[in-house]
């Protein structure tokens, strides 16, 4: 088996984590393929371990799993390296939070076993992508999370027009706008009031930041719909951004967005619950009277 590991820079606490992680698949007899950056980092940390390099532009079609080694942003990075080629991502937490990247430290000898007994579920995300004629995202302009409109450096609000399959739906004028998948539901957009989804609806959730009118509530679209937005402002230029690849463009800019044709595809431990995640990661429910 052809496993691929993806991390970022760590410490002591870390470094056991990561040898550890090359040590379970070794005894395994896997091929162990490393991205271009991890390499770098592994060499300036002395692990002496032996392994293969994987090159952005595999598109990590010949690996049969990816490890995230660190937190939710780790993940989302290992994502862009899978693509389109939907290999199975597994993200082992050694960072905070962790909602995405599932595995804790505890757990990783466990999840590793599972997967070479095939005792694991694919839990398959749906992904937004966006209408990139000019390569600003180099064919990277899909995301797990979101897609955010926002203004930069001014204390101007932008002005965003939004369109639902051509059809007018409503203007906003705020310090942005985002338009979340299920699974970034419980990331930016949940911290500026929008709702909940369950990771498996076929849904988007728009949602105003720090919107000048109080009737700009978010709201929740089909994930079948094509949204449009006609980004107007006094500044010259607006920060749009896909999960953590940022750009700049010129206000005036008209951008749609859909439903990517590929998937994420997580792997999870059997007896994972999406409703046990929120209530230990984001203390939801969390009632002293519980």
């Amino acid at each position: 088996m052809i496993i691929g590991v993806h991390g970022k820079s760590f410490k002591k606490r870390g470094g056991a984590v990561v040898d550890e992680v090359f040590r379970l698949l070794e005894s395994h007899k896997s091929t162990i393929c490393v991205s271009e950056k991890f390499d770098e980092i592994l060499r300036l940390s002395h692990l002496n371990r032996h392994y293969e390099i994987y090159s952005h532009e595999d598109d990590g079609a010949r690996l049969d799993f990816l490890f995230s080694l660190g937190g939710d942003g780790t993940l989302l990075e290992a994502l862009t390296h899978v693509n389109k080629a939907e290999t199975p991502l597994l993200g082992i937490n050694t960072g905070r939070l962790g909602y995405l990247a599932t595995i804790s430290r505890n757990n990783i000898k466990e999840a590793i076993q599972a997967i070479f007994n095939n005792n694991y579920e694919l839990d398959e995300r749906i992904l937004i992508h966006m209408e990139d004629p000019g390569g600003l995202f180099n064919g990277l302009n899909f995301a797990l999370n979101d897609f955010t409109i926002l203004k930069k450096d001014t204390s101007s609000m932008i002005f965003v027009r939004a369109y639902v399959d051509g059809e007018f739906m409503n203007s906003y004028w705020a310090d942005g706008l985002i338009t979340a998948t299920p699974t970034g539901s419980t990331g930016y957009s949940l911290s500026c009031g929008g709702p909940l989804v369950m990771p498996h609806s076929d849904n988007f959730v728009l949602t105003p930041v720090a919107p000048h009118n109080l009737s700009a509530r978010p709201m929740v679209l089909s994930a079948l719909s094509r949204i449009t937005f006609e980004i107007r402002g006094r500044a010259e230029n607006v920060m749009i951004s896909l999960d953590s690849r940022s750009r700049i463009i010129p206000s005036g800019t008209k951008l749609s967005i859909c439903k990517e044709r590929f998937k994420a595809k997580l792997v999870k431990l059997k007896g994972y619950s999406n409703f046990d995640t929120l209530r230990q990661k984001l203390n939801w429910g969390l009632d002293v009277r519980n």
